[in-house]
């Protein structure tokens, strides 16, 4: 009974609402909340009352105003520099551009007028002399005078001067008309040689100082041919033709003779200096 009681309460109270919803769908004011009340006990569970009709669905509210943009936001500090990047490779060099043309010479400037010559002053006394100065320089060595004739040789031997003579590198020959097939076959030739112009003693060929050499390299009928390391010039050479008689006579009479010494020979030979 007391559940038939509840079902028709709940009935009521909800044709209640379904009737004011009809009448005014505009809600009224809200009341003023009362004091909650006690809990009470809580009651048995009473079945499930059908479902009521869904309500309408409420129209859309308008859309609010778009609010203002909020003021920019101060600039933040400046981040540190970022590392400095790896120098690039050098360009290639550029062609040298060409040298421009000469300018042309000035003109020359005019010569200065001479000055006037000024007067010869008086000879003035003559000083006391002084010290004697010290030797010039040695003169250029004058031109080679004509060959002096032969001297007198002994028997079989002769001696033959050729002034102011030159040698090459790859041989000098010279006439020496006294050289014959005899001499050549039995006989003997001897050279020496000193600096034309000088009084010296001559040296004897074959020749070797301070890195010079020379040497007579071949004699023949009518002839000599001397070499020599390097190019000499302005030498005389005094040539000695000696025949088989005279060197078997000279061995003889003078054993162990120098014969690099052109004084000994000349002497034991009776040659001219």
């Amino acid at each position: 009974m007391k559940t038939l009681r509840l079902t028709l309460f709940i009935l009521a109270l909800g044709a209640i609402t379904v009737s004011g919803c009809r009448k005014d769908k505009t809600p009224g004011p809200a009341g003023a909340t009362g004091a909650t009340g006690a809990t009470g006990a809580t009651g048995a569970t009473g079945p499930a009352g059908p479902q009521g009709p869904t309500g309408a669905t409420g129209a859309n509210g308008t859309n609010g105003t778009v609010g203002a943009t909020g003021a920019t936001g101060a600039t933040g500090a400046t981040g540190p520099a970022g590392p400095t990047g790896a120098t690039g490779a050098t360009g290639a060099t550029g062609a040298t551009g060409a040298t421009g043309a000469t300018g042309p010479q000035g003109p020359a400037g005019p010569t200065g007028a001479k000055g006037a010559t000024g007067s010869t002053g008086a000879t003035g006394a003559t000083g006391p002399q002084g010290p004697t100065g010290p030797a010039g320089p040695t003169g250029p060595t004058g031109p080679a005078g004509p060959t002096g004739p032969a001297g007198p040789a002994g028997p079989g031997a002769a001696s033959y001067l050729l002034t102011d003579k030159n040698l090459v590198v790859t041989g000098s020959t010279f006439s020496v008309p006294a050289i014959t097939q005899s001499v050549v076959d039995q006989g003997v030739v001897l050279v020496y040689f000193r600096a034309t112009g000088q009084t010296g003693p001559y040296f004897a060929l074959p020749y070797s100082a301070a890195g010079v050499t020379i040497s007579l390299s071949n004699y023949g009928v009518g002839f000599i041919t001397i070499n020599s390391s390097q190019n000499e010039t302005g030498l005389d050479l005094r040539v000695v033709v000696i025949d088989g008689t005279s060197l078997t006579n000279l061995s003889l009479r003078h054993p162990g003779m120098d014969m690099s010494d052109y004084g000994q020979v000349a002497a034991a030979l009776k040659l001219g200096n």
